[in-house]
């Protein structure tokens, strides 16, 4: 561990994150640990006193050995498994014997002089040493292997967490094509119709929503109240082309304008209502937007009064809300679900019903999450004075069965 290039981030690992301070400390206290024990079981067994001065010249003695020995285990560490086991075994072998005789010579100049071992007292020393220099070299390679683990799954977290980022972007930008396919439509439709002010004005709008759309933070997240704002520039939008028919409401409670989610994700719904419920009928259709804190949940409706999944425009959108929002493209709704299982996994609530007393509902559950996200703040108060509030309050309410999956 001595020595080690630091190629990732440590800070998360405390003691080792600075492999060179937890090397040194780790020996001193290893080797001094080593010295008391030895010195506390000769003063047990009735020694002289001076058996202290070759236990502290033995002490050393391993201190110094083992630092020799991890200048070799360095250098075999990266090799293959087995030549690392013989070579290891090789280094500690030939370093137990030098410790052993160092051991004996000591006891018998400082100690016991003229004591020379006989038979087993031979193998006792030299297995004794080969005990505590194979424990370091346990420990030695297990803290090793520890820390080039932690870097390999620190590596593969970046990775995958590079890889997600990518894949949410990915599924973001797919939504321009989508939403440009359909705009650019209906502009086409109000130049064929001569309409020239309320083509410029839906142009003027749509570069307004682009601008919008390729602004935002690097992780591909909003707040509600950048969100709610790109649901006004949208609607602002497709208000040039429905006019009346398109009444819209949010109810947004002020504390979680800061929440986050994955930005642009509420447009595609909306979409989805004004083409099912408003464009089918000759009075129009009411879009309402909750947004609320449920706990440590962020819970958003998006509910219409349109046929809802019974009439005949409803059945077209519930047999096709899980795969496309306009033919020919495979984006909208499928998009929303896969976003949200790439930004949550498990952890969220994606659900479809009936609103009462009629029209489609659509639910999002998912962790509340806030951040600063500096001065680039829209209020409840600016959503109002904006005139998106459009129409009287549209009752709206989650049927028994919305709790359950579709």
């Amino acid at each position: 561990m001595q020595d080690q290039d630091n190629t990732t981030d440590l800070a998360t690992r405390g003691f080792f994150r600075d492999k060179n301070r937890a090397f040194w400390l780790l020996q001193t206290g290893g080797w001094t640990a080593y010295f008391g024990l030895r010195a506390l079981s000769g003063l047990a067994n009735r020694m002289e006193p001076s058996f202290l001065l070759p236990t502290a010249i033995i002490t050393a003695t391993g201190f110094s050995l083992t630092l020799l020995m991890a200048a070799a285990y360095r250098r075999i560490i990266t090799m293959p498994p087995l030549r690392v086991l013989i070579l290891s075994l090789i280094i500690l072998c030939g370093a137990s014997a030098l410790f052993s005789v160092l051991e004996v010579w000591a006891h018998r100049a400082f100690y016991q002089p003229g004591w020379t071992p006989h038979g087993i007292e031979y193998l006792g020393a030299i297995l004794l040493e080969f005990s505590v220099l194979g424990a370091w070299t346990g420990f030695y390679y297990g803290i090793n292997y520890y820390l080039q683990l932690a870097e390999q799954t620190a590596r593969m977290v970046a990775v995958a967490r590079q890889a997600n980022t990518a894949q949410l972007e990915m599924l973001r930008y797919q939504l321009n094509p989508h939403f440009l396919f359909n705009t650019l439509n209906s502009i086409s439709t109000l130049v064929l119709l001569r309409q020239t002010e309320r083509a410029n004005a839906m142009l003027s709008r749509l570069a307004s929503f682009l601008r919008y759309s390729l602004v935002g933070e690097r992780e591909g997240l909003a707040t509600i109240a950048q969100e709610a704002e790109a649901l006004k520039l949208y609607l602002d939008i497709a208000r040039t082309r429905f006019e009346d028919r398109l009444r819209t409401r949010f109810d947004i409670e002020p504390r979680v304008m800061e929440a986050r989610l994955p930005s642009l994700l509420l447009q595609p719904i909306v979409e989805n209502a004004i083409k099912y419920a408003v464009t089918p009928s000759e009075d129009g259709a009411d879009i309402v937007v909750d947004a609320r804190q449920m706990g440590d949940r962020l819970v958003i409706t998006i509910a219409d009064t349109g046929p809802g999944m019974n009439g005949s425009s409803g059945n077209a959108a519930a047999a096709g809300i899980g795969e496309a929002v306009a033919p020919g493209t495979n984006v909208g709704i499928a998009n929303i679900r896969e976003r949200l299982v790439q930004a949550y996994g498990a952890d969220h609530r994606f659900e479809l019903a009936n609103n009462e007393p009629q029209g489609l509902i659509v639910l999002i559950d998912i962790p509340y999450q806030t951040t600063n996200m500096g001065n680039d703040r829209t209020t409840a108060g600016e959503i109002d004075r904006s005139g998106d509030i459009l129409g009287a309050p549209t009752a709206v309410a989650m049927p028994a069965t919305a709790n359950q999956d579709f």
